[in-house]
């Protein structure tokens, strides 16, 4: 009986060890595994971007080719189907949208980060941010049908002259789109700053605005710069808002109150049905995406600079 108990626990221990080398093995085959499929995951999204930035500038070269780059950045009329190709109208209708909006979201989102960071409970926390989050979820196509059905007739009671579809409206509705992204990214920003820096000033004396004015923001400045700089993208790049409600007219005029047109509004105008493939208005499409991949990439470098340049470590 003894033999026959021995027996059995050596097999038993034989297992454990078979067992335990047959795990080894296979934690060794996934941690050869899990690089490759995270570098493909890398190499993918790279090669996504090199394929989009491809096809931009191969038909941007043939439109330039044809109309001239600096006609095209420096023209003051916006006019494909008449064979008009001056961008600046445009350009200048997506800065008055992005400028409107930014001031209604920065104030706006700034001041609630630092509610939430400064002077929110952890309960009344848990309550707002996510609801404040929500307004990033709502689908675009709502918010423009707000703008028009509800902004424009308030703004319309303020000022008789301005039109149905209007920058000012559009700018505000935007602005409104974007302040979770403020909002969120800056009181990230802030619970980042030490705590030893809020009871320092407290210690000396400051009130809780002081310390939020004066020592909190400034120590997550870069945070909230990087997180401006990047709603300002959100803002360039939207569409539907503004194609809803700042209309279609590509007016080289910086009046807030008449209808406009932005660089992403005219490229949902460009690629419906009725524009011929290979036709100049069909390549103005993509020279249009490309300047606003421009004014894209540019925002997000300078997110990066400054983040670099005025992080805190502490």
């Amino acid at each position: 009986m003894g033999n026959i108990k021995e027996d059995k626990q050596k097999i038993d221990v034989q297992q454990m060890i078979n067992e335990k080398k047959s795990t080894q093995n296979n934690l060794k085959i996934i941690e050869k595994i899990v690089p490759v499929f995270l570098f493909l995951c890398a190499a993918l999204s790279i090669l996504t971007t090199v394929g989009i930035l491809f096809t931009l500038l191969r038909e941007s070269i043939t439109f330039f080719g044809e109309q001239g780059f600096f006609s095209f950045i420096t023209g003051t009329k916006w006019n494909p189907w008449a064979g008009d190709f001056g961008v600046l109208p445009l350009i200048t209708g997506t800065l008055q949208i992005t400028v409107i909006s930014i001031l209604v979201a920065l104030p706006i989102g700034l001041a609630s980060a630092i509610f939430l960071s400064e002077y929110a409970s952890d309960k009344v926390r848990r309550t707002i941010k996510p609801t404040l989050e929500v307004l990033a979820g709502v689908p675009t196509v709502v918010y423009g049908y707000f703008a028009v059905s509800f902004v424009t007739p308030i703004l319309r009671s303020i000022f008789p002259e301005i039109g149905i579809f209007n920058a000012l409206s559009a700018g505000l509705v935007v602005g409104i789109m974007i302040v979770p992204m403020i909002a969120s990214l800056s009181e990230d920003a802030m619970n980042s700053v030490p705590t030893s820096l809020r009871e320092g000033a407290l210690a000396l004396g400051s009130t809780r605005l002081e310390v939020a004015l004066k020592v909190v923001v400034p120590a997550a400045f870069s945070g909230i710069v990087a997180a401006t700089v990047l709603a300002i993208s959100r803002a360039i790049g939207e569409t539907m808002i503004v194609t809803i409600a700042a209309g279609a007219s590509p007016n080289l005029t910086f009046d807030p109150l008449v209808s406009i047109q932005t660089l992403t509004a005219f490229i949902v105008q460009g690629i419906k049905g009725d524009t011929t493939f290979g036709s100049m208005i069909y390549y103005s499409v993509y020279a249009v995406g490309m300047t606003l991949f421009v004014f894209t990439l540019a925002m997000n470098l300078l997110s990066q600079y400054i983040a670099r340049k005025f992080r805190e470590e502490y």
